[in-house]
């Protein structure tokens, strides 16, 4: 290890064997860097930015290797902050290499025409963090009061709630996305078998009263009580990434997976021509990393829809396994059924008669004139417990609400079996 002021390492992009304390503002750096952690996700606290400091301090700065290991020791906590961590280690701890990009303003721009390379997962997290405040209008002071007439206008958030995913630009698909990780989630709760003390509950606890008595010898006994435990029941999602429903099925990921992190026993399949399970990778961290380990996993995204195949292949595989204890099932899809719809009923009705409540999210019901002509959308209304719209952020509110409590009147599918009688 070299001392201080007798050389450096240049080739790694950090200047070698430099201390933290002195002159150097390295110290300040390494705490703004925790604050983009912090921002990107990450919870690196106080006690941890003075254990990176004082490890820097104490094995000095050689390459840039080591520096990233020494960080990432401490900063890093959960498997799934490494990406993170990475991304944004490499966009701050980037190399200055001013010859060289002097030499590229100089030199003529080539047009690049090989392919681009595809984000990493915690870029878009890393860069909000990174340039929040750079990108931040600067506000003038002592500007004058100007008072609006405001009742004859539009709220921009009130537009963009009752806009059509499939109709959002890509600016708008992201505000959208920070609008799901505010939502609410459903906290309903059924009762389970086993009990928990309680103060003022139903039954009387036997064992307990028995041992609060032997601790006074039996000279007082007062009666201990207990109630029945709570628990959210299961929620099990099969999803359409069928062709049909592409324009709506990154979106719905993203719902997936904050409803996945915010909410116990959360099980999510996705089906196009066949069943996939994803529910461990909607269990990452980071929603980028999320979807991309989706994608990977998922062999038929975009494709055909087999909706009675795969009903049957999740009847006989995963339904014993999921659908206990008063689940609900949220059904995404369009109803567009390719195969045989005989299939596609007695499937449907057997899910049906396994769980407590099944929920058919259909993105066709955002036009007003819906009507059950489609054979798929004929043999699977009579078998499901409500029919609601996913196509906005104003459904997808009104779907967490009617979750936390019982089924509503305007989700009735039976609206529309009346209508079925005249269509041959």
């Amino acid at each position: 290890m070299q001392t201080p002021g007798t050389g450096s390492d240049k080739r790694d992009g950090i200047v070698g064997s430099l201390p933290v304390q002195g002159e150097g503002r390295l110290a300040d750096n390494i705490v703004h860097f925790a604050r983009v952690l912090r921002k990107a996700g990450l919870k690196p606290g106080p006690g941890a930015v003075i254990d990176a400091i004082e490890a820097i301090d104490t094995i000095g700065i050689g390459s840039r290797v080591e520096f990233h290991a020494a960080l990432a020791s401490i900063f890093v906590k959960r498997h799934e902050d490494q990406p993170v961590f990475d991304e944004a280690f490499a966009i701050f701890w980037r190399g200055r290499d001013l010859v060289g990009k002097m030499i590229a303003l100089m030199s003529p721009v080539a047009l690049d025409l090989g392919e681009r390379q595809k984000p990493k997962p915690g870029s878009a997290r890393v860069s909000d963090a990174l340039f929040a405040e750079k990108n931040r209008p600067v506000r003038e002071r002592n500007e004058p009061d100007i008072e609006i007439d405001a009742r004859l206008t539009v709220s921009g958030q009130e537009v963009l709630r009752q806009m059509d995913f499939g109709q959002m630009s890509s600016g708008e698909l992201a505000q959208a996305r920070r609008e799901i990780e505010r939502l609410a989630m459903p906290f309903d709760k059924v009762s389970t078998r086993r009990f928990r003390a309680s103060t003022r509950g139903r039954y009387v606890d036997q064992r307990a009263s028995m041992r609060q008595a032997l601790r006074t010898g039996g000279d007082l006994m007062l009666p201990r009580f207990r109630e029945r435990r709570q628990r959210p029941p299961p929620l099990v999602v099969l999803a359409d990434i069928s062709g049909s429903m592409s324009q709506y099925s990154r979106i719905f990921l993203h719902f997936l997976h904050v409803l996945s992190e915010r909410r116990q026993r959360v099980h999510t399949f996705l089906f196009g021509t066949r069943l996939t399970n994803v529910t461990r990778q909607l269990r990452h961290r980071d929603p980028d990393e999320a979807i991309a380990q989706c994608t990977d996993a998922v062999a038929d995204w975009s494709g055909g829809t087999r909706i009675g195949e795969t009903l049957r292949l999740f009847n006989r595989q995963w339904a014993r396994r999921v659908l206990g204890q008063g689940a609900v099932v949220l059904l995404i899809t369009d109803g567009l059924e390719r195969d045989d719809v005989e299939t596609l009923g007695v499937e449907i009705d057997r899910l049906h008669r396994s769980c407590r409540r099944l929920v058919w999210l259909n993105p066709l019901l955002r036009f007003s004139g819906f009507e059950a002509r489609a054979r798929g959308v004929r043999a699977m209304l009579p078998h499901v417990d409500e029919l609601r719209a996913v196509h906005n952020l104003e459904a997808l509110g009104d779907l967490v609400r009617a979750l936390s409590g019982p089924p509503e009147r305007d989700a009735d599918p039976r609206r529309f079996l009346a209508s079925m009688k005249g269509v041959s």
